[in-house]
Parts: C-alpha cells; structure tokens; sequence
C-alpha cells in the first residue's frame, strides 16, 4: 500500500512537472515585454492620476480619441475618426466617432460613453484630471456616433486638453457596478490591450485583444510596467534580459547599455518642461526679486555639461523647438536669463535679506534624469548668493502629491507632453486653475484667456510669447531645460521613444 502511495505521488509530481512545463513554454511563445518605468503605479482608477506614464497605460487599455503625431507633427485619429470646429461658433466642436470599434467584450463605442467619460472625470471622488474637461461647459450627443463638446470660451488648445488624455471609459458597466468594481473587476476598454493586473507601487499587465482595430501581430502580446525607481536596477534588469525596454539612462551608464550583447540605446527630444518652481505661496517666493535671484544665481550650462553631458537642450522662455507657438526669434532676443551671480547676491539684498535667507528645496530622486544630482549642484549656487537651501528628497508620490495640493514652496520638477503650452502654463501659473503653484499676474490671465481664444496660427503664437515675457519678468519659476532621453531597448525590441513619453503598445515591434 505504502508502495503504491509513492507511486501515485511520483505521477502527481511528474504531472504537475508536465503541467508547468507545458504554461511556461505557452508564455514564453508570447510576444512579452516589460518596462522599467519610473513613474508611481495608481490603483485602477483612469483618472486617479494627470502624469504622463499612467495617461498612456489608460490609453492602451481604454483608448483615447485622438494622440498627437510626433513624426507627422499632428493629432491622428483614435477612437474618433475626425474632429472639427464649427467655424460660426468657435465654442463648438464636433467628434466622429469610429463605428468599426468594439469594446474588449464586444460593445459597441457610443457618443453616451464619451460623455460618461467627460462627466465621471469632473466629478470623480478620486479625479486629479478636473483641468482637462475645464474649459468644458458642456458635452452632447448629437447621434449614437457622434458627440459636440462646447467649450465656455473660444479654446483654441482643446486638443492638447483631449488627445491622449481623455480615456474612455463605458457607460453601461459603471452604471451597473459602480466606480470601484467598473474599475477593478469589470474594466472593458476599447483600446487595444486588455487590463490583467495592477499592483499598486508595483506594475500594471496588460494583454493584447486579439479583436482589436488598432496595432497588428508584431505587436506585444503582454506589456508590462514595472516601477524600477532605482536606475541601477533598471540597467541591471534590462542587460539580464528581466526588462526589454528601461526608461531614462543617465549619460554615465549609457555606454553600459550600448555594450551590452542583447541592448542598444534609443534616443527622443523629450517635450518636458523642466522647472526650478517657487510658490508665491510661501515666504520668501511671495518676493519677486527673491525669485529673480534664484534664475540668475543657477548655471544652467554647467549643469547641462558636466552632470547631463549634454543630453540637454537650455530653454529661453518656457518652450522650445517643436512646440506650438515657439518664437526662436524673441526666444533669443528676449527671454534669456543671463547665469549672473553678482546680480543675484545683490537682488536678495534689495529684497531686504542682507544677511541672507533660509529656504527648503525639494526634489525627487530617481524620477527625472539625475536629479538629485542637479539638486545637489543647485545648493552651492545658491548659497553664493546667499540663499542658503536645505535639499530635501522626498520619494516621488510623495512630492507629487503634495505638489498637486499647493504644500510645496520651492522645488525641482517637470511638466511633461508639452505639444501645446496652453494647458500646462495654465496649470501652473494662471489665477485659480490650480493650487499647484499660488502664482497670479492679471496681465498674465488677460493674456492667456486671449491666447486660447485665438484661433489664427500667427496671432496666437504672438500672443502666447507676450504671456511667456512676463513669466520670465516674474519669474514664479526658471525654467531650466528640456531633456534629451535616453531608453535602453532589448536588441529584439524597436520603439521610438515618444516625446511626451506615453509608451503605446502599437508603437513597439518585437522581432
């Protein structure tokens, strides 16, 4: 009898041997690859988060209606297949929808879904999203594939607010399970990726739908993100073959990468603000000439030489190359800020510290290229023009939130997808759009509500750079740069790494 027991667990073992044999060669017959990301994994919730990494899981899961083009230098169709606005009433916009689109399990896309959508990310408990429906004042349906959005002023920039923003999320099952459930246990999207897992501070999986519309079959067919703050650990991972694509390699390893046998680098000019923010909020940024000391008092082309080895671009004003309504003329004639100590020691004292004054700086670590580091390199700047900062480096969710809630004072961050700089420089610095930075000029807000109601080209850009002159005066933040960035890719992978740093599945090929 004993005999025969251990037999019978002989058999057990080698079936249970077999079994997982026979998954682990199904998976690996899967087209797989992992990202080592940087950015915080949410929970489930679409709009729970407005940072670029989790817009772009959203928009494989759940689609979006349109995405911007780098390589066309435009908005292409998603969800919607065309867009337009009525041209004798500029608050009007009208959206077709796809009719070829189905959700993952076989529901059609409806304009009742879209307005759903616009709805839940207003008034969601969990929202960080309200200033993308703001200049919304209503959403109709005019047909089952068809949806106008009407906006409560002319808002030339309605674009940058919606594409690759606006994840659609269906009607019919939040009205049957309710946010939470809809979210977790019932997400159906109609993107081309199916929502398998999240673990939240961990990874997010995603699955391809094999009835999708959008991507073809050299696509991946699992795409994970897996947070891999510490950039040794993604360089690591991603020359042990453990990741195939790892985001942002630092100039000092990137050779690593590129010697690597299976690894090869991939280059994007990233349109990612970077910015030394100072919130009017706090004493002593309240003081304008406080602020201006600190633009003059930092060498950014130091910066950029010796601790980003030139994987940098200088920004003269707030945006740069590539971005709608750059000026390259006024950008160089007007909006340089001169790396000046002496002038920035002798604006503290008029500001009325002659014995200087003691701030909190604050960056994260390992969010953006070198970070810390830059932050370190800050510190003695400053100091020699007697603003003696304390470096504070808190983790990223932590800063992140309490950037987003208006408790930080002086502070080193970006401000990613910057294809139209009207949503962002309104984020951060037009009155009451958000607590991010407490900064209000009115001649600032006449400006930018003229902006975003000017829809001719030339006109426009003017006045956006009028806007952007009087940031630079004020100075409620320097703008430092815009990165060069740097992705170590598996040598069996091609990505073009996008600008605004959405990592879309359609766009990687595995060989």
């Amino acid at each position: 009898m004993r005999r025969f027991r251990g037999l019978a667990a002989i058999v057990a073992a080698f079936a249970m041997t077999a079994a997982l044999t026979f998954t682990t060669t199904a998976a690996d017959a899967q087209k797989k690859v992992v990202i080592g990301a940087t950015g915080n994994i949410y929970g489930w919730n679409p709009y729970q988060d407005s940072a670029a990494q989790m817009y772009g899981i959203w928009c494989n899961v759940y689609g979006c209606l349109c995405r911007y083009d780098f390589e066309k230098a435009g908005y292409s169709p998603m969800l919607a297949e065309s867009w337009s606005v009525n041209p004798n009433n500029l608050n009007e916009w009208t959206f077709k929808l796809r009719k070829d689109v189905k959700s993952h399990a076989g529901a059609d896309l409806t304009a009742a879904d879209v307005i759903h959508t616009i709805n839940r990310i207003r008034t969601d408990p969990q929202t960080s999203q309200k200033q993308n429906v703001r200049p919304l004042k209503t959403a109709i349906a005019v047909d089952k594939h068809t949806v106008k959005l009407i906006t409560k002023i002319p808002t030339a920039h309605l674009m940058q607010h919606v594409c690759d923003i606006y994840a659609i999320t269906r009607k019919a099952i939040f009205d049957k399970h309710g946010a939470r459930d809809a979210d977790r246990k019932h997400p159906d999207g109609f993107g081309p990726y199916k929502l398998k897992r999240v673990v939240i501070g961990e990874q997010v999986i995603v699955e391809k739908d094999k009835n999708s519309v959008f991507g073809n079959k050299d696509n991946p067919d699992i795409l994970i993100w897996k947070k891999m703050a510490e950039v040794e650990q993604r360089v690591t991972a991603l020359l042990n073959g453990e990741i195939q694509i790892a985001q942002f390699i630092p100039p000092h390893l990137m050779n690593r990468v590129e010697a690597g046998n299976n690894t090869k680098l991939s280059y994007t000019d990233s349109v990612e603000l970077m910015m030394l923010m100072m919130n009017p909020a706090f004493k002593p940024w309240d003081n304008k000439k406080i602020r201006q000391a600190v633009a003059h008092a930092i060498d950014r082309d130091s910066i950029i030489k010796n601790i980003l080895q030139g994987m940098a671009r200088k920004l003269n004003g707030s945006i740069g190359p590539g971005q709608i309504g750059f000026d390259a003329a006024r950008a160089k004639r007007e909006f340089v800020v001169d790396y000046d100590p002496a002038k920035a020691a002798r604006l503290v004292k008029e500001a009325g510290y002659p014995n200087g004054v003691d701030v909190e700086l604050s960056t994260p670590v390992n969010r953006y290229v070198n970070d810390k580091i830059i932050a370190q390199a800050i510190v003695p700047m400053l100091a020699k023009v007697g603003i003696r900062a304390k470096l504070t480096t808190p983790e990223w969710a932590t800063q992140w939130a309490d950037v987003r809630k208006g408790k930080k004072s002086f502070f080193y961050q970006g401000r990613g997808s910057v294809i139209d700089p009207g949503p962002a420089l309104a984020q951060y610095f037009q009155t009451g759009v958000s607590p991010r930075i407490k900064y209000s000029n009115p001649a600032f807000d006449k400006l930018f509500d003229a902006q975003a109601q000017e829809f001719d080209p030339e006109k426009r850009k003017k006045l956006i750079n009028d806007a952007i002159a009087i940031l630079v005066e004020d100075a409620p933040a320097l703008f430092m740069w815009r990165h060069k960035m740097a992705y170590g890719v598996a040598n069996n992978v091609s990505i073009s790494p996008p600008a605004n740093g959405r990592i879309y599945g359609e766009n990687i090929i595995v060989k």
